[in-house]
């Protein structure tokens, strides 16, 4: 329960980069710092507020966004965890041209990829990271020569944020949907199912014909556990 810095500020530092962090991005303090700099380019990456046209207009080159899905299916703030939710098969990572509406600009690069049949949000969180860097420099290194391509809004589709509720999992959802649930909602909210326990957060677990299996649950102030060591057999 500690604040700690983002990495992108840890590495900055640590390259001897200066950092501002304000809170809001549209707020005229930060505005006017960005125009003092007068960047050629600006790159946005898993930020959590929507950037005016005020900023946008500032750099030569416009604003690139790197965003964690295959646009325009999962605009928003969740598109991680809405591409396992909706039992997607694969995903991805656009790079686009940033507007002031929401994920909406133009493409200048995919990355797709497979989502793993028991991947959880974590992991593909870390891959798309990586695919993500990859195809971010790609796109700086040629980008005069990179046409954008317009998204087909009639195709868009909305990840919001993911609310505590969707983690209050009951067996009457049915194997699949607990399986999709307990998978995308790592680490937060996370999910948890009622037990002869009571209700336990599961970490892990995997479809077997209709049934559900727990595999790694915790119990509140405990740590995560194998479920046959906390729940037996049941």
């Amino acid at each position: 329960m500690k604040v700690t810095a983002p990495p992108v500020k840890v590495a900055a530092r640590e390259l001897g980069l200066p950092v501002y962090q304000p809170e809001r991005i549209r707020d005229p303090e930060a505005v006017e710092r960005l125009q003092a700099l007068a960047p050629d380019l600006l790159v946005v990456v898993a930020y959590g507020q929507i950037i005016p046209k005020s900023v946008l207009s500032i750099p030569r080159l416009g604003a690139i966004n790197v965003h964690a899905s295959l646009l325009p299916r999962h605009r928003g703030a969740a598109p991680i965890a809405r591409a396992i939710l909706a039992g997607d098969p694969q995903t991805g990572v656009s790079i686009m041209k940033m507007d002031e509406l929401l994920d909406h600009g133009p493409v200048l690069a995919t990355a797709p990829t497979p989502i793993g049949e028991r991947e959880d949000a974590v992991s593909l969180t870390s891959r798309l990271a990586e695919l993500g860097a990859e195809a971010l420099l790609v796109v700086l290194n040629d980008l005069p020569n990179i046409k954008a391509v317009d998204q087909d809004h009639s195709k868009a589709t909305v990840a919001p944020k993911l609310s505590r509720e969707e983690g209050q999992l009951e067996w009457e959802m049915g194997a699949h949907e607990i399986d999709r649930r307990v998978r995308a909602l790592q680490p937060w909210p996370g999910a948890t199912l009622s037990t002869k326990r009571g209700r336990v957060k599961v970490l892990k677990g995997h479809v077997e014909g209709d049934r559900y299996v727990l595999e790694v649950v915790q119990l509140p102030g405990k740590k995560p556990a194998p479920a046959k060591q906390v729940l037996g057999d049941a």
